[in-house]
């Protein structure tokens, strides 16, 4: 089960990969469409002392839209959202198989837990695209993102199966593992919009240089950042009640529910920039690229507490696995 699970996440990276190729040629070809320009012929008309009388030009006319690159672009984006779908089903059946063969839910090193965010953000951004399928372009980023911590994963942070340290063992793991992974895949997908409409925004402010070129073709700013704050203001919740329940398992495993332990307080300080976006967002005074730019940086300290806690700090929280 354990060397399944390992093909079936190379399997999904190189179906991702698929995915963000089709993305990136619907991207590349937008809604790119030829018209052919014919002219009617010039008629000669002979007039009364014999000489040749030109007629006035004819009128250009216009053939009908060719509509064939706007069509390869479309079947480019269907390939890449139906790659994205066969990619989440590989990403689901490693995890299950992963956690079959250790016998335990597969979040007990940093490798499982990047599996389990990922597959969170895949599955909520299929559920978005199906509401939502005028977003699809954002799919070119967010395979982006996914072929990059995938890879990431399976190349830097995998370790074998293991069993869990004695502290995991509890039925707190569950509930606090669990909500911490779906509202972090909430966040990763939610940070994907935010990016999006910083770019945009200043698209349409008339920057034309590099970033802001990438966001010709994504939808409007505003349906961007009306999807970051819908995607931020439903995780929120759930990480609060993952912070609150970590403090009670805390207390149950150490003795006390709050020590700053590195991952603790890099916990905290995610929920704080992350309050203070949603408090930003729901102030009429503060620019909304201002308050996206809050959201933006919640994710880096999300970031920040999975690699460079579990990576360069130690303490009471150090499961990464990781020599």
């Amino acid at each position: 089960m354990s060397a399944l699970s390992d093909n079936l996440v190379t399997f999904a990276i190189l179906a991702y990969l698929v995915a963000m190729i089709g993305h990136a040629v619907e991207y590349a070809l937008g809604n790119a469409r030829t018209r052919v320009a014919t002219a009617a012929p010039v008629r000669e008309l002979v007039g009364a002392g014999g000489g040749v009388v030109p007629t006035p030009p004819a009128p250009v006319k216009s053939s009908p839209t060719d509509d064939r690159p706007a069509r390869r672009a479309r079947l480019a984006g269907l390939i890449g959202v139906g790659a994205t779908a066969v990619a989440a089903l590989l990403h689901l059946a490693a995890l299950v198989t992963r956690g079959l063969a250790a016998d335990r839910m597969p979040w007990g090193n940093m490798y499982e837990f990047v599996l389990t965010v990922t597959f969170i953000g895949v599955a909520a951004w299929l559920v978005v695209l199906w509401k939502r399928p005028s977003l699809r372009k954002l799919g070119l980023f967010l395979t982006l993102v996914m072929v990059l911590l995938v890879a990431t994963a399976e190349l830097v942070l995998y370790v074998p199966i293991v069993p869990l340290v004695p502290a995991l063992n509890s039925y707190w793991f569950i509930i606090h593992v669990s909500t911490i992974v779906f509202a972090s895949g909430i966040f990763l997908l939610g940070v994907v919009p935010a990016v999006g409409f910083l770019m945009r925004s200043g698209y349409e402010q008339g920057k034309r240089s590099f970033p802001y070129i990438l966001a010709k073709r994504l939808p409007g700013a505003v349906g961007l950042e009306r999807l970051t704050f819908a995607l931020h203001a439903f995780a929120f919740p759930i990480f609060t009640f993952a912070v609150i329940a970590g403090a009670i398992w805390a207390e149950a495993a150490w003795g006390r529910p709050w020590g700053w332990d590195p991952k603790e307080t890099w916990a905290f300080i995610s929920w704080v920039v992350y309050a203070g976006y949603l408090h930003a967002r729901a102030t009429p005074s503060v620019k909304r690229n201002v308050a996206t730019w809050i959201a933006v940086l919640g994710f880096l300290t999300m970031l920040m507490n999975l690699f460079g806690v579990n990576i360069f700090f130690t303490g009471l929280h150090s499961y990464g696995g990781l020599d």
